[in-house]
């Protein structure tokens, strides 16, 4: 398996609540809700129905598990909400309790196993880990050296601060781009894949 990492980003680097006004305030955030003026369902759609039919698990922060968790069940009818909802799904919470593991099926890996659980899917058979969201999670996998490819939705917009999934700590990881798509909203999608 290839862990993915699926992000809707700034122009300069933001991934802190694409989706809504109150999905993530921390550090007094108000753009919440800022990606979704540039969401093609035809490129955009297109293209994540297409590679989350080909993951076999969704990985998630705690945040991101419950902002998704409260969205995703109530809803049917297409490939990816049919996909998100049947998948594997692992969360990173060192306070959720089984009992708050909903949206099934759902398993609860605490912090301290999370990189060697990731390390341990990795060469299971299978498509992609594919994770969105969870900034802090991600730059986590980013430091192991965990993550094999890049989806990120550039959006023309920038946001002045807040979260990013790329660490300040002078390492160099490269990547190779693979495959660019521009939306007619003006957002590019860029595929990277880790360069060894």
């Amino acid at each position: 398996m290839k862990t993915l990492i699926a992000e809707f980003i700034s122009l300069d680097g933001v991934v802190q609540a694409p989706g809504g006004a109150s999905e993530d305030t921390d550090g007094g955030f108000s753009h919440g809700g800022w990606s979704l003026k540039y969401f093609d369902p035809v490129v955009l759609g297109g293209m994540y129905t297409e590679l989350a039919a080909k993951s076999d698990a969704l990985l998630q922060g705690r945040r991101t598990y419950q902002v998704s968790a409260a969205a995703w069940p109530s809803r049917s009818g297409d490939p990816f909400t049919d996909w998100i909802n049947r998948v594997q799904k692992y969360v990173v919470s060192n306070t959720l309790t089984e009992k708050d593991a909903t949206w099934n099926p759902t398993t609860i890996v605490r912090g301290t196993d999370f990189l060697r659980t990731v390390a341990e899917l990795r060469p299971r058979p299978g498509g992609h880990i594919y994770v969105y969201g969870s900034a802090t999670m991600v730059r986590s996998l980013l430091a192991a050296d965990l993550v094999d490819e890049l989806l990120l939705t550039i959006e023309p917009i920038i946001l002045g601060g807040g979260k990013t999934i790329f660490a300040d700590d002078g390492t160099a990881i490269p990547f190779t781009l693979q495959s660019t798509v521009k939306a007619s909203t003006g957002a590019q999608v860029c595929r990277y894949v880790r360069a060894r």
